[in-house]
Order: structure tokens, then C-alpha cells, then sequence
């Protein structure tokens, strides 16, 4: 590969670094995890980029790669075995010890997310960064008329997890 080729993607990949980091926070629940997580992110972008035709914008293309790499190895993940997590405690200690209302509301919003499968996490994902149902439905390779009806599921899903 070229330098130059090297050079356009590191901009590009700093440029739109904050969808890899959402996408992490939405899958993993810890920041070792997270950071494995975003160097295979990271890893699987720049093996496909000389494959980037340009036919979409390049964050669109990024959402799709990251967001496959993601599902790929939530899935691989979920037949390990079940362990609590050390940070979560910790975490949990430190929202009872502090009344930080943001942080518990984005604590219960993200624990509700981890409820939905994995296709439906990258759906309401998408959905909170203001894609539209055309972007979304390219991103995840389904239909528009099935991105909607999905959104409108998992949000009915979501009230019932929230509101029980």
C-alpha cells in the first residue's frame, strides 16, 4: 500500500474515530474489552479500505465495517462463559456514592441496549445518530420498510424494558 493511501485513511479514520467509539461503548462493558474491540475495529477498516470504492460516504462504509466486525465478535463472545465484570461493580459503587443523574440514566438507557440482540443494537444505534431510515437501511443491508418496522418494535421492546 502507499503512503499516500496510508495517509487518506489514518485522516479519515481520526476524522470519524467517534463512530468506532460508540459502537464499542454499545458492545462491550469495559474499557479493555472496548480497547480490543476498537483495534479490530480498527484492524478490519484498514484491510478493507483499498477495497473502498467511494460509492458511499466513507463514514457510511465505516458504520457497516465496524458495525459487522462488532456483531461478528458479540456473537463469537456470547458462547463464552458468563463472568462478572469488575468495572461494572465499581462502577455501580461509585453511581450509589454520587447523585450524577446523566451518568445513571445513560447507565440504564445502556443496560437496556445490552438486553437487544445484536442486529437491533446496531439499528437503534444508527437511529440516535440522526441516520435517516434510507442510511440505515444501506448501512445494515435490510430494507427501508424493515428498518422502520424494526425501529418501531424495539422502541415498543424498550418501553417494556424501562417501563416493566
Amino acid at each position: 500500500m502507499t503512503k499516500e493511501l496510508e495517509h487518506n485513511f489514518v485522516e479519515l479514520l481520526e476524522k470519524h474515530q467517534n463512530i468506532v467509539h460508540k459502537i464499542c461503548r454499545l458492545y462491550t462493558n469495559n474499557q479493555d474489552a472496548h480497547n480490543d474491540l476498537f483495534q479490530e475495529i480498527t484492524i478490519q477498516l484498514w484491510k478493507a479500505y483499498p477495497k473502498f470504492r467511494g460509492e458511499s460516504k466513507f463514514s457510511t462504509w465505516m458504520y457497516r465495517v465496524a458495525l459487522n466486525t462488532a456483531i461478528t465478535l458479540y456473537r463469537k463472545s456470547k458462547r463464552s462463559i458468563k463472568t462478572q465484570d469488575f468495572d461494572s461493580v465499581l462502577f455501580r459503587i461509585k453511581a450509589e456514592e454520587y447523585d450524577d443523574t446523566t451518568e445513571k440514566q445513560l447507565s440504564v438507557m445502556y443496560a437496556a441496549l445490552h438486553e437487544l440482540n445484536d442486529i437491533d443494537k446496531a439499528l437503534v444505534f444508527l437511529y440516535l445518530e440522526d441516520k435517516n431510515y434510507n442510511e440505515i437501511s444501506d448501512t445494515l443491508g435490510i430494507s427501508e420498510v424493515n428498518a422502520r418496522v424494526k425501529m418501531n418494535r424495539i422502541k415498543k421492546k424498550l418501553r417494556s424494558i424501562l417501563n416493566p
